[in-house]
């Protein structure tokens, strides 16, 4: 399977180790097959009491043996598992770098909880891949065919015996294995995500699903789900035990018939009698070797199912478009802006989300000047937001140009363009911690006294440094989320300023100082704000109207109102309300 290729690739990279417990696999199972092989021929040399030496050889031979068997299965299980881990480590960077080139449009195609159940569920199916899947034919074929060709020199009935053994160990019961496993191992992976997705979704709108009385309803189909997924599961592991117990069935009717065919050539004159115990045990030690087989189509079918799932979230091309071998040869630029403001423009910007009938911005062409300041306005949808993401490189529209300082973003690495640009988007995420663990995210370093002033700033006075917050910020208001991702955005260095409804959740007292002492630290850069109040917007340099995805209007605030057009009908609209308010 193609989508099998990073995990080949991943393993080529740990080759060294690979190798190795390849080699001390198989010392450790030829090794195991001469140490009972010996063993059983010195239990029978002790019959015929041989000499003292011949018994100390033997002796001797099977503590070698032993504990070469011991040693070399150490380092074979020692190399095999850091090779696994060292591939599930790449696994996990590589789908993870993937996701993080195609967020936030990849939540528009998957639920949280399946993303988190291919993330740790299918990642986790992957790492059985080399252990349970591409070793044990190797040791099957290395260790079976030395067995062999040992037997041979004794009887080639026996070692012909052995083969037929050893073909049905390896393909028919595999084959009646993988019947029965072929569907279920996709079902137990598809329910599993189900489930997750299901426990995500609960546990995210547990308040909502409370107050509207859905809560109980809600846990009764979490334990449906679960349990679908272990009736589902018990099945798998049946069909498990099922391989096990047919190998298992296999090793003793093959060590049934070596032991009788012995008897026959024995009683014939042709194989002697002392070798019996020692083709007994070599027999049994070598199918020994071949259990994995019997399993091996269950975690095939896993492995492949996995891979597939997590091709399918992480697309060969990626919405970006250009895949990571594109970036690397095309030699992104850096944007160095050196402290400098930066123009920002585009020109006939097309972008549609997947599944919508309409575009987000149809033909958008806009130019903000450098030390300027921006404000984008019109009802919800009408496509200010994806501006941003356009800006940001999140989304990549599908046909015009986005430049900053006339370079195309698209020859601009996103991550200069993200360390030089102060961003506050709609949904800022909070981590569990204090205040300033919170405004301490970027790299640099800034004292309590500073981080004491920017919360002076964005008017929050009457936090401290050292308070507690919840994961999301559970334990903040939305007025306060906003005010602290601001603090955060005011923080970092950087002269573009991309500001996507910074101060919705404020009141009107609030929100004219906060945006006050922000555009005075921004007085000489390129600043860009998306909001739906019109307050405020007399400083602006530039006011742009939409609505569905076109500009409608643009110019200063003063020239919108003299112009009387759609901007003035929404301020008569916004004066209105504040005055039904007031009274």
């Amino acid at each position: 399977m193609k989508e099998l290729a990073v995990l080949s690739k991943a393993m080529m990279q740990e080759r060294k180790d690979i190798l190795l417990s390849i080699l001390c696999g198989f010392i450790a199972g030829i090794a195991g097959v001469a140490l009972f092989s010996a063993s059983g021929y010195l239990i029978s040399q002790t019959v015929f009491a041989p000499p003292l030496y011949t018994l100390i050889v033997l002796t001797s031979m099977v503590k070698l043996l032993g504990f070469l068997r011991a040693a070399s299965r150490y380092v074979e299980r020692l190399a095999s598992h850091r090779a696994t881990f060292s591939i599930l480590s790449r696994l996990r960077t590589s789908f993870f770098a993937k996701l993080i080139s195609i967020t936030p449009g990849i939540f528009n195609k998957n639920r949280s909880g399946d993303l988190l159940a291919r993330i740790v569920g299918d990642v986790e199916s992957l790492q059985h891949y080399f252990l349970r899947v591409a070793y044990p034919p190797i040791m099957v074929v290395m260790v079976f065919l030395s067995t062999v060709l040992f037997t041979a020199v004794f009887s080639f009935w026996i070692a012909c015996l052995l083969v037929i053994g050893m073909l049905i160990t390896a393909f028919v019961v595999p084959s009646l294995v993988l019947i029965g496993q072929r569907k279920i191992s996709e079902h137990v992976s598809q329910q599993r995500a189900k489930l997750s997705t299901e426990v995500t979704e609960v546990l995210y709108g547990f308040r909502d699903l409370k107050v509207y009385g859905q809560l109980a309803q809600r846990e009764q189909q979490l334990q449906q789900d679960s349990a679908v997924l272990a009736a589902k599961q018990q099945r798998a592991a049946g069909q498990l035990l099922f391989g096990q117990s047919m190998h298992i069935f296999v090793t003793y009717s093959v060590t049934w018939g070596v032991l009788v065919l012995s008897a026959f050539l024995i009683a014939d004159g042709v194989f002697a009698g002392v070798f019996l115990a020692m083709l007994i045990l070599a027999t049994q030690t070598m199918f020994e070797e071949s259990a994995a087989m019997a399993i091996l189509p269950s975690y095939k079918q896993d492995s492949e199912h996995a891979a597939k799932r997590l091709a399918e979230a992480v697309p060969e091309r990626s919405t970006n478009g250009y895949d990571e071998q594109e970036q690397g040869s095309r030699g992104l630029l850096t944007l160095d802006i050196d402290g400098e403001a930066a123009s920002i423009s585009l020109k006939h910007v097309t972008f549609q989300y997947e599944g919508e009938w309409r575009p987000a911005l149809n033909e958008v062409s806009l130019h903000i000047p450098p030390g300027s300041k921006t404000a984008i306005v019109g009802p919800s949808g009408s496509g200010k937001s994806t501006i941003l993401d356009v800006l940001l490189k999140l989304r990549t529209p599908a046909s015009g140009e986005v430049l900053f300082n006339d370079i195309s973003v698209n020859e601009l690495d996103e991550a200069s363009i993200w360390q030089n640009t102060h961003i506050v988007l709609q949904q800022s995420h909070f981590f569990r911690g204090t205040i300033r663990d919170n405004l301490l995210l970027s790299v640099e370093q800034h004292s309590d006294e500073q981080l004491v002033a920017v919360l002076h700033n964005v008017q929050l006075v009457h936090v401290s440094l050292n308070d507690l917050v919840y994961e999301k910020g559970e334990n903040l208001s939305d007025g306060e989320k906003q005010r602290l991702a601001l603090a955060r955005a005011m923080l970092r260095k950087g002269s573009i300023w991309l500001l996507d409804e910074p101060t919705s959740s404020l009141d009107y007292v609030t929100e004219a100082r906060v945006l006050r002492n922000l555009l005075a630290q921004a007085s000489a850069d390129t600043v860009l704000l998306i909001c739906h109040r019109l307050t405020g917007l007399e400083h602006m340099d530039q006011i742009v109207v939409m609505d569905q995805g076109q500009v409608v209007e643009r110019g200063s605030f003063k020239a919108l109102m003299e112009r009387k057009g759609y901007f003035y009908e929404m301020k008569q609209i916004e004066l209105q309300m504040i005055g039904e308010q007031g009274a």
